[in-house]
């Protein structure tokens, strides 16, 4: 008997909402419960997969029923139950429930939150880290840690209060790179008592920066770059911390950019150097 076929008959089935299981699932949607049971809701097969691939304890996973008898369904809902998870089989009612969408994706996966301790983190020649000070929108911090993704920097540091990283909002946004990029959370303390042993460069940006973002050398060393929240920016106390204060030129009418959209800036100009290096090699 094929593992598949053995894992069939482990596979709950499941059409009420009022199952205990679909309950817990979707209460995921509030922090609260989140942080409760230490878990989160990511959607989409690739996405199940690459997180499988990547190390990522998982809890549960849903799947339609019209995906019973595709292989690849079957082949990660074996690999779940290799991991000690529960496998469920739901009606489409029950998974539009859980995902709050009307046409949703055929497969779900719960996953057990996942940081970084801000102490472990030591950043060595070539790393570049981001610091989020108070986050506030979800999809402005899924986008970042896309980009960060993307452009092959180290991970995020969340500063103070932040919107959570682990928001469905957010991991939709972070279109399956919630699983690449590692994330620390700290308080604004925590955070400048470890900058204060970061051996590297650390620039923000800044309405009052008096540097052009592109008249900066970051060669090879460790960069963090730090940016502020959507509405105030970098308080006081953060942009003393930094090395340089930077601005990004505005041609227009408009005074300043999307948070997302600055980070994705300034990520590629800290990183062009190297990414023209490894477009050469490729």
């Amino acid at each position: 008997m094929t593992e598949q076929h053995r894992t069939v008959g482990r596979v709950k089935e499941v059409t009420s909402l009022a199952n205990p299981l679909v309950k817990d699932i979707k209460a995921l949607a509030l922090k609260k419960f989140r942080d409760q049971q230490h878990a989160f809701m990511a959607e989409g097969l690739k996405l199940v997969i690459d997180a499988l691939d990547l190390g990522w304890s998982i809890k549960t996973l849903v799947f339609a029923k019209a995906g019973l008898g595709n292989p690849t369904i079957e082949k990660v809902a074996a690999r779940t139950v290799a991991a000690g998870g529960t496998v469920l089989e739901v009606s489409e009612k029950v998974l539009s429930a859980i995902t709050r969408r009307d046409n949703p994706q055929m497969v779900v996966g719960v996953f057990s939150q996942q940081f970084v301790a801000l102490k472990d983190i030591r950043p060595r020649d070539g790393d570049v880290w981001v610091a989020l000070d108070r986050v506030r929108d979800p999809g402005n911090l899924g986008t970042v840690m896309r980009t960060v993704d993307a452009v092959g920097a180290r991970g995020v540091i969340l500063v103070g209060d932040t919107t959570d990283p682990f928001a469905v909002e957010t991991v939709r946004a972070t279109m399956g790179s919630i699983f690449a990029v590692p994330v620390a959370k700290a308080t604004t303390e925590q955070f400048l008592a470890w900058r204060r042993g970061f051996a590297g460069l650390v620039a923000g940006t800044h309405l009052k920066g008096a540097v052009d973002y592109r008249s900066v050398d970051f060669g090879n060393r460790p960069v963090l770059l730090l940016m502020g929240n959507e509405q105030q920016g970098l308080p006081d106390e953060l942009a003393a911390s930094c090395d340089h204060l930077l601005r990004i030129p505005q041609a227009g009418r408009a005074d300043s950019l999307n948070l997302a959209v600055a980070t994705g800036v300034m990520l590629y100009e800290i990183r062009r150097g190297a990414l023209k290096l490894e477009d050469i090699r490729a």
